[in-house]
């Protein structure tokens, strides 16, 4: 999209609450390849529901929230910038207006998110942005970049440490977690993971 020259993806709230998904888009962000971003908004909206459907404090997920900050230090689309865009929006929820609005604000091509229903294209095309699943996102990623994205999985599968992951068990979380193709591209490729 205009104004930015590498490959933006703005990340919805549903993809930053998965440990699995997340921990891909910012090991894969942390490479270069894409600039990840998101709003406050979608921040407080991930870590406000899987405090509730954890049955434990928000603050308990500050940390990773945090930590997801230090890998995309410009990961923030500030309310100012979207705000006013915001209100024009049309889309089936209109909860997800603001996702929208700071796709647009950011100078994303990609919204990654799982709920594609909520981001029709004849509401996206016409602003240059296309709506992906995390894991036709993750996949083009690694089909455009192998070189540079398949290290990215394979720090992520050495920071399991307890208990460690073989390659295979590692693939096999991924497909549990919705990362169906991604998984299998990564079978195909154990001995670099």
């Amino acid at each position: 999209m205009a104004g930015n020259n590498r490959y933006t993806a703005l990340l919805d709230a549903n993809v930053l609450y998965s440990v699995a998904i997340s921990d891909a888009l910012m090991e894969v962000a942390a490479t270069g390849i894409y600039a990840a971003k998101w709003s406050r908004q979608v921040d407080e909206e991930w870590v406000r529901n899987l405090a509730k459907n954890k049955g434990r404090p928000e603050i308990d997920f500050h940390t990773r929230r945090d930590l997801m900050h230090d890998v995309c230090p410009d990961w923030e689309v500030p309310e100012e910038a979207w705000m006013f865009i915001e209100p024009s929006l049309q889309l089936p929820d209109v909860n997800d207006r603001h996702v929208l609005a700071a796709a647009i604000a950011g100078h994303a091509d990609s919204i990654v998110t799982i709920n594609i229903k909520d981001f029709p294209a004849s509401e996206l095309n016409p602003l240059g942005i296309t709506a992906l699943h995390p894991d036709e996102f993750l996949l083009q990623q690694l089909e455009l970049e192998p070189l540079v994205v398949l290290p990215a999985f394979k720090v992520m599968r050495a920071r399991l440490k307890n208990p460690a992951f073989t390659p295979e068990k590692f693939a096999d979380v991924l497909e549990r977690n919705g990362l169906i193709q991604t998984a299998a591209f990564l079978r195909q490729a154990l001995q670099l993971i």
